[in-house]
């Protein structure tokens, strides 16, 4: 399977979490932009016609911050440039606050957007201005309600916990407000402090209080039991679905699959390599200006390291990693080559394994990158992966 994801950089307003690629919407080229982020759509599939995409992702910043007409403008060229009767996911990530009156959701649905992704975070409203977002609860709830007016089925929402001053009973309050909406997916993450974000400069000053460990894994665990009660399935670390209804692009991502990037920073992975885009908006149009793609860097990845990919990106699936199918793709005897790891894995209780496949347990969800860690390839792996090749 091949996907598409598609980077839309522009943002209302900057969160104090976020290190994904964006500015401030006010001031940038932003119908420029538009029109050179479809003229290198048109150049990237035309110079890789054997890929036929069967997903799409609109991502950023936030794409639904642009205005109606330029999203009209946009999704009309992407219907001229990827035959949509081929797809079978195309989604969008949208900002509550864009969605609080029908025309921008009037205009995803009738260009073919089936999914959209709303950035809820929190119900909390005093949560939500601690983190540096701009809308509040009602927001959320009518962003819901008026894509499911619209005629969107399939709703996700963004959550997350582990934030400055949120308490347990609040993170509870706030998954029971996500599930009365009546959406079919639910991205529940721990916050994650990053380099050059609001949040990390205030943990260098010793000014964020964050709740500890103890109260973070709680409030995970409490997800994965209501959520399994409530009929959802935990198809990845993040990630719950109804019905069905799991990210086919993300699986797609998870799964170690080809997907084109296109616009300012977008990444893409083709025939293992992996693409980044230039990241400065100037720079990004003026290559497209010049009919050049905007490439930052290529890098074909070794095969030590598709493998090592292949794991951490399988693992994080509830499905795990066939380490048949695998070796199959590779051509060595996985098993094999980390017989110790597994083993180790196995008797710790971080990972299950029922014939060929292995999988995260539930504990092992909790020490994740440990057990990613466990699957880089050591010397003498190397060493016989370079004499199989």
């Amino acid at each position: 399977m091949t996907g598409i994801y598609i980077h839309i950089p522009f943002c209302d307003h900057i969160c104090f979490y976020c290190d994904f690629p964006k500015v401030l919407k006010q001031g940038q080229p932003v119908d420029a932009y538009l029109r050179m982020l479809l003229k290198e759509i048109k150049k990237g599939l035309a110079l890789r016609p054997t890929y036929l995409p069967e997903t799409l992702y609109i991502g950023g910043g936030t794409p639904s911050a642009i205005s109606s007409s330029q999203l009209a403008f946009l999704l009309g060229g992407i219907r001229e440039l990827v035959d949509l009767n081929r797809l079978k996911e195309f989604s969008m990530e949208t900002n509550p606050n864009d969605l609080n009156d029908l025309e921008k959701l009037k205009i995803m649905f009738d260009h073919g957007v089936k999914r959209i992704s709303i950035g809820a975070q929190s119900f909390n409203d005093e949560t939500l201005k601690r983190i540096g977002r701009t809308h509040d609860r009602n927001s959320i709830i009518k962003a819901v309600e008026n894509a499911q007016q619209v005629g969107f089925k399939d709703i996700s929402l963004d959550l997350m916990f582990r934030l400055p001053g949120q308490t347990f009973e609040e993170f509870k309050e706030n998954l029971r407000q996500a599930l009365d909406l009546g959406v079919n997916h639910l991205s529940i993450y721990s916050l994650i402090l990053e380099q050059h974000t609001v949040f990390h400069n205030l943990l260098l000053e010793h000014r964020l209080k964050l709740p500890d460990y103890e109260q973070d894994r709680k409030m995970y665990e409490y997800a994965m039991e209501q959520l399994q009660k409530n009929g959802w399935h935990q198809y990845e670390i993040s990630n719950f679905a109804k019905d069905g209804t799991e990210s086919l692009h993300n699986k797609l991502y998870w799964q170690n699959e080809n997907y084109f990037g296109f616009g300012a920073g977008a990444h893409g992975y083709l025939s293992g390599a992996r693409i980044q885009n230039k990241q400065v908006i100037g720079s990004y149009i003026n290559d497209l200006e010049i009919n050049e793609m905007p490439i930052l860097k290529t890098r074909q990845l070794t095969k030590q390291e598709q493998i090592e990919e292949e794991m951490f990106l399988g693992l994080r699936l509830n499905q795990g990693v066939d380490l048949v199918k695998s070796s199959l793709k590779f051509n060595v005897d996985l098993s094999n080559i980390y017989r110790d790891p597994i083993d180790e894995l196995l008797a710790k209780g971080l990972i299950e394994q029922n014939e060929s496949k292995i999988r995260l347990s539930s504990e092992g969800r909790y020490f994740a990158n440990d057990v990613f860690s466990a699957f880089l390839l050591d010397k003498s792996a190397r060493d016989n992966l370079t004499l199989e090749e």
